[in-house]
């Protein structure tokens, strides 16, 4: 298996009874809401940061389908306006494909590219989480490290 170059995280529990360490680590990885999402490059800290935090997120490896898919129907610029073909000129992409496919492979991060946003805020999913939200993807749960999430932020989209 290839080794992935970027994270999609998505937070899932919301403000209540989240800690202060949880809360600021949260927002240095822009996720301030509830099933609000972003997409990080790995680094070594990355990874750190995600297992601190991971009772109240989930993330999985980003593939480049998904990341185009986020972009087209959920990024966003201010004033949180839909973002256009023109945009994606602007800051050198060619198509919601090509950033799509940096963002996957680690090469853009979504909180350089300005206008954009640098989080997608998403839908709660459609016929709901199929597992629990409050335990880790190894007990039954979909928090922490998911293989499964890319299925579950298609149908929050």
């Amino acid at each position: 298996m290839k080794m992935a170059n970027a994270y999609l995280v998505v937070r899932i529990k919301g403000k209540a009874d989240c800690p202060y360490w949880a809360t600021t680590t949260m927002t240095l990885l822009k996720l301030d809401k509830k099933y609000r999402a972003t997409i990080l490059p790995i680094k070594d800290n990355t990874l750190g940061m995600l297992r601190k935090v991971q009772h109240y997120v989930a993330w999985v490896e980003l593939d480049a389908d998904l990341a185009k898919e986020l972009i087209e129907k959920k990024a966003r610029k201010s004033g949180y306006k839909k973002v256009t073909v023109e945009d994606l000129k602007e800051l050198g992409f060619a198509s919601s494909e090509e950033l799509g496919k940096a963002l996957s492979e680690g090469k853009a991060t979504l909180s350089k590219l300005k206008p954009l946003k640098p989080w997608f805020a998403l839908a709660p999913p459609r016929h709901g989480f199929k597992r629990s939200t409050k335990k880790l993807y190894g007990q039954k749960g979909i928090l922490g490290a998911n293989k499964d999430l890319g299925n579950v932020v298609r149908n929050m989209i």
